[in-house]
């Protein structure tokens, strides 16, 4: 009988989303909670595994990890891009990597619901109405307000389409995009500075890669409005965060809403812990129901058909450091 491993289950919830049954008597599953940094602590907790499901990000598998797991044969991820797995070093220790569906539109839904909530201060509201306060804040409307896009893929495309539905300019920025694609949502196309320069509310919306680490350093920052807001729900480390931070303490930016972070889960003693002037939840943007259906229902299909002798959803091999 093979052993699964499913990693990172924060919610304990992966049971339930998927029926699977049809891998008993044949698989034996061990759902893990907790999440593992060490990766010596890793390749311990999976010696003894064949199979191993990770969700997204969450536990990389870099070449030396693969190298310390002799036993693993197949390697699951949620979405069918993970670039945190060398998915090159996988197929030279023999182990198959294969992906799973995936939606985008959660992460576009919550992108709005952090933005509404930094532009109405909500979490800052909702703490003085528990505590016995009325209106101690006077919030921002969008319309009018010029809402920056940084990246035009298909999360950022429905953040701006729906920008443009609620009255706002929006403009957009990233380092191969075209007026035309611009076009296709009404979005008008600039240069990095202006987006910067020019943006009420900025959210990003790019891939985490060499090209794109470190993208919004101090000096970035400073271009923008004291009174803007900046918004993250793709990776933490696109925006330099202890630059974020400083800007945020000097008055430099009026807000921030963060769904990513540098190091996840977020440490206790983080300063953004505990600055009023931002919004930050656990990396929900890809968090529902439906997003968890797919990925371990996915899980489910491609085991078992990869035990009946064909690999489905097979993940390319590509340097995980490259744009995607």
């Amino acid at each position: 009988m093979k052993k699964l491993a499913i990693l990172d289950d924060y919610q304990n919830v992966a049971m339930n989303m998927a029926d699977w049954s049809p891998l008993a008597g044949d698989v034996e599953i061990t759902v893990f909670n907790d999440h593992l940094s060490d990766e010596d602590e890793v390749a311990d907790r999976l010696s003894d595994f064949e199979i191993a499901m990770v969700m997204r990000e969450r536990t990389p598998f870099p070449r030396s990890l693969f190298e310390k797991l002799p036993r693993l044969e197949h390697l699951i991820s949620s979405g069918m891009r993970n670039l945190s797995i060398d998915i090159d070093a996988a197929t030279d220790n023999d182990v198959i990597c294969t992906g799973t569906p995936s939606l985008g539109y959660p992460t576009a839904e919550l992108t709005w619901g952090i933005i509404h909530a930094l532009a109405r201060h909500v979490a800052l509201e909702d703490r003085e109405t528990r505590a016995g306060a009325w209106q101690k804040t006077v919030g921002v409307g969008l319309r009018d307000k010029t809402l920056g896009v940084m990246g035009l893929g298909r999360i950022g495309v429905d953040v701006a389409r729906v920008g443009i539905a609620f009255g706002m300019p929006v403009i957009a920025w990233s380092e191969n995009l075209t007026q035309d694609k611009c076009d296709e949502v009404g979005a008008k196309l600039v240069s990095k500075e202006e987006l910067l320069r020019a943006s009420d509310f900025l959210t990003i919306h790019l891939l985490l890669s060499d090209r794109t680490r470190g993208l919004l350093q101090a000096d970035d920052l400073a271009l923008m409005k004291s009174d803007a807001y900046l918004v993250n729900t793709s990776r933490g480390p696109i925006v330099d965060e202890p630059a974020l931070i400083d800007a945020l303490r000097g008055g430099r930016l009026a807000g921030a809403g963060l769904d990513v972070f540098d190091v996840e889960p977020l440490p206790l003693d983080h300063p953004l812990r505990n600055m009023s002037n931002t919004v930050i939840i656990p990396h929900l943007g890809y968090v529902t129901e439906e997003n968890y259906r797919n990925w371990y229902g996915g899980t489910v299909e491609n085991v078992r058909s990869w035990l009946d002798g064909t690999v489905i959803n097979q993940m390319a091999g590509r340097n995980p450091t490259t744009p995607g």
